[in-house]
Parts: C-alpha cells; sequence; structure tokens
C-alpha cells in the first residue's frame, strides 16, 4: 500500500499503465497544509505533469453531527482552523485534479460537480472500536465506487450504504443514500451530484 499527504509529497501509481497521482491536505504541521492554497495549487500543478488522474484528498471542516453542512466559509473545530471546504476543492479542480474526496467531520456531507468533476465533501468515517458516537448521522457512512477515464473525466460513480452495528462495525445498509442526496441538493442547488435511489451518481 502506498501513503500520501506529507508536506510536498505526491505520490504515484500506475493501474492498468495509467498514471495517478495522489496528494492529501490537512491543517496540520506536519502535513501537506490545506490552509495554504497558493502551495497546495503549486503541488497539483506539479502532478498533472508527472500523471494523467489527479485524486486529491482533504481533511477538512468542522466535526460532529451538526458538520453535516458544507457552509462555504471558513470552518473551525474546538478552535481549530479547519480550512474552508469549497474553496479548496474548488482551486484543486482548476488545478488540475481529477477527482476530490475528503472526511474529517466525522459525518457524511453532500456531493458536487465542479467543471464536470465529482468533489465528495465527507464520506464519514468507515471503521471504528469505541472510538466515536455512532448515533443518529453519526452511524451512516457509504463505500464510493467512481470511475474515471484514462485522462481524469468523470465517467460514472456510484455509493454503498453502510451503517454501524455494535461496537463500531461496518455493516451494508440504513438510509446513507437519501442522506447524501438531500445534502447535495440543499448545498449546492444546480451543480448537486444527482444522486439515484440506486446510489448511482450522476452529472447535473
Amino acid at each position: 500500500m502506498e501513503q500520501t499527504g506529507l508536506p510536498g509529497q505526491i505520490t504515484l501509481v500506475k493501474a492498468h499503465g495509467v498514471k495517478v497521482a495522489f496528494l492529501a491536505f490537512a491543517p496540520y504541521a506536519d502535513t501537506a497544509s490545506l490552509l495554504d492554497l497558493p502551495t497546495a495549487r503549486a503541488m497539483i500543478k506539479r502532478a498533472t505533469r508527472r500523471a494523467s488522474v489527479v485524486v486529491v484528498y482533504m481533511h477538512a471542516g468542522a466535526e460532529g453531527p451538526a458538520a453535516d453542512h458544507v457552509t462555504g466559509r471558513e470552518e473551525h473545530y474546538l478552535g481549530e482552523d479547519r480550512g474552508n471546504p469549497e474553496a479548496f476543492a474548488h482551486m484543486a479542480i482548476r488545478a488540475g485534479a481529477s477527482l476530490v474526496l475528503a472526511s474529517g467531520p466525522h459525518v457524511l456531507r453532500g456531493m458536487q460537480f465542479y467543471r464536470h468533476h465529482l468533489i465528495a465533501y465527507s464520506l464519514g468515517d468507515f471503521a471504528m472500536y469505541h472510538d466515536y458516537a455512532t448515533n443518529g448521522k453519526l452511524g451512516m457512512t457509504v463505500i464510493l465506487h467512481v470511475t474515471l477515464s484514462a485522462t481524469g473525466a468523470f465517467v460514472h460513480a456510484r455509493i454503498y450504504p453502510v451503517e454501524f452495528t455494535g461496537l463500531g462495525q461496518p455493516v451494508p445498509g440504513g438510509g446513507a443514500i437519501s442522506f447524501v442526496s438531500g445534502l447535495s441538493a440543499q448545498d449546492f442547488g444546480a451543480s448537486a451530484a444527482r444522486i439515484l435511489p440506486s446510489g448511482t451518481i450522476n452529472a447535473p
């Protein structure tokens, strides 16, 4: 397995003959900085010169059950600056990112298309053991499957609902599809990902 996310780090892998670059950003001193947009932009542009598909991850946004909406503003948690997820994601795509994925809020958020590229603003948590609460909306998550072309264009995507049981074991099921669909429509309007009851994700 490969990892990414250190300052200045671009991780390259090859899949079926296609070079894919992975970059990850977070608001911490020992990571590639989510808060330094000019440096992040330069890294992403550098990645586009080394790979035809560029996937950007961001650990961004406030936390908890009240943080399921993308605000379009700078977000904070316990006094910590967690960046402006929407501004960062849009910058990443303008710089050449093919796909932007995120977590950090520990709860699902909506999905948006920007310049024909998918942004998933939070995929929530996936597995835990007494780590975080799993009641209500905190008990829902998804598996996101995205297919991109060899040049990074969106082809199709689908989410599969998952819910936490017992001590935090993820199992298939739950109401995550309708939850993410509703958040997407509320937060992004005309640019929202159109999510069918099957979980299939369509561009607006």
